[in-house]
């Protein structure tokens, strides 16, 4: 087994260099093939190709390979992985330089690209011309934007050129919905995700792959409640809030879908934008169905989407219109949700220029009415109902609508001292 040529490669060694702990470590073997891996012990799992999982640590071992473009689409590719197939070219294949270094046995980084140099510089930039060959590839570098930007990473103008081009040849249109969702969901996972957005903005890919969130910049709101006015940066600054508050995917994109809707306000009522919570719920689920977005994620961006506006009037809605907001959020089924919900209204309340640190005590109203409501027992309810000869919902409803009558008595103050906000 050590007779093979390994080389630990790709992010691995990239992270290494970079004082940080990689989750995956990837390998590449060199003048092997797969009867010899087999042979081995190594167990097969590639699909396109001749990849194995290492049979004590588990980790995966590619053959060295090359790859041709023969069609469109992130599949169009031949490979050739005989045993010919060198380190240098197997390298070449590889999208950015700074994933383009070999790791070998003795600790000598293996670098013909100037991946290195490019790290040290901060800079992401293309191995080869080939990177236009795989549309995924403007994606994978607008995540290493938001993965690395805090590190003060930027793209080579040559590189950003090139996407720009990738995105302008349609090729884009190729790709599995599904794989442009992963690649958007893991730019929530870090700390910062919005270098992922504005990277797929600044390549004309955002207008190709998400129009509905691109057709927001540009477009104005009412200055007095939104300082920044552009409802695209605005959109930007309430995933940053929202990153602030909780590092939940779910919320993180409910926080891009929120206002959706203001992007298809018609010319004559800007700056302002009545209805667009319901347009923007309706764009949603557009945008969900054509992603295949997991179903927590859809569903918390729909409510967002719909009932924001719901959460920063909360101070001044009446019993029977909280009791529809709780209801409509399905919260006494699912409290985790609801909870997420007012985070995400946190974020939008903050994501404003000027305003972050602005106090929102609609969230902890809401959260506090929940729990009073909440209190309510349903056994008891139903026994008091039978006695009483009338419907359980019925009973549960007049005794919901009361504590909440309750409550608002209770927070008189905060409610004659709300402020007016507005969206």
């Amino acid at each position: 087994m050590n007779s093979l040529q390994t080389y630990l490669v790709g992010g691995a060694v990239r992270d290494q260099l970079l004082g940080h702990q990689s989750a995956d470590r990837d390998w590449v073997v060199v003048g092997a093939s797969p009867l010899i891996m087999q042979e081995l012990g190594y167990l097969p799992v590639g699909k396109d190709f001749p990849v194995y999982l290492h049979p004590d640590t588990k980790e995966e071992y590619a053959l060295a390979r090359t790859e041709r473009k023969t069609a469109k689409g992130y599949h169009g590719f031949e490979f050739d992985t005989s045993s010919n197939v060198t380190l240098e070219q197997d390298l070449q294949r590889r999208d950015l330089t700074i994933n383009a270094m070999a790791l070998s046995d003795s600790g000598d980084i293996i670098d013909p690209w100037n991946g290195r140099r490019d790290l040290e510089n901060r800079v992401l930039r293309h191995v080869s011309p080939a990177f236009a060959e795989d549309p995924l590839r403007v994606l994978r570098v607008a995540r290493f934007c938001a993965r690395l930007s805090p590190l003060g990473f930027t793209i080579a103008p040559e590189t950003l050129a090139l996407m720009q081009s990738l995105s302008d040849s349609g090729e884009l249109t190729t790709l599995a919905q599904e794989r442009i969702f992963a690649e958007l969901a893991q730019s929530l996972s870090y700390p910062n995700p919005v270098p992922f957005f504005m990277t797929m903005r600044d390549c004309r890919a955002l207008e190709k792959i998400f129009p509905e969130l691109d057709q927001l910049f540009g477009v104005p709101q009412v200055a007095k409640y939104h300082p920044e006015i552009d409802s695209g940066i605005h959109t930007m600054m309430v995933l940053t809030q929202t990153c602030l508050l909780t590092d939940n995917s779910a919320a993180r994109f409910a926080s891009v879908c929120h206002d959706l809707g203001k992007g298809t306000t018609p010319g004559n009522l800007l700056p302002s934008h009545h209805g667009h919570e319901e347009r923007g719920a309706d764009l949603t689920i557009t945008v969900a169905n054509r992603l295949k977005v997991p179903n927590d994620h859809r569903n918390l961006a729909v409510l967002t989407a719909r009932y924001h506006s719901h959460c920063h009037r909360a101070l001044q809605l009446k019993t029977g219109s909280l009791l529809k907001l709780l209801s409509a959020l399905d919260a006494f089924r699912r409290p985790d949700r609801f909870e997420l919900f007012l985070l995400v209204c946190e974020g939008d309340a903050r994501g404003r220029l000027g305003l972050e640190a602005r106090p929102y005590p609609q969230a902890n109203y809401l959260r506090g009415l929940f729990k009073q409501v909440n209190t309510i027992k349903a056994g008891e309810i139903a026994k008091q109902a039978t006695e009483a000869g009338k419907p359980i919902a019925d009973l549960i409803r007049e005794t919901r609508l009361q504590v909440i009558s309750s409550y608002r008595k209770e927070h008189r103050a905060a409610l004659s001292e709300s402020d007016d906000w507005q969206h």
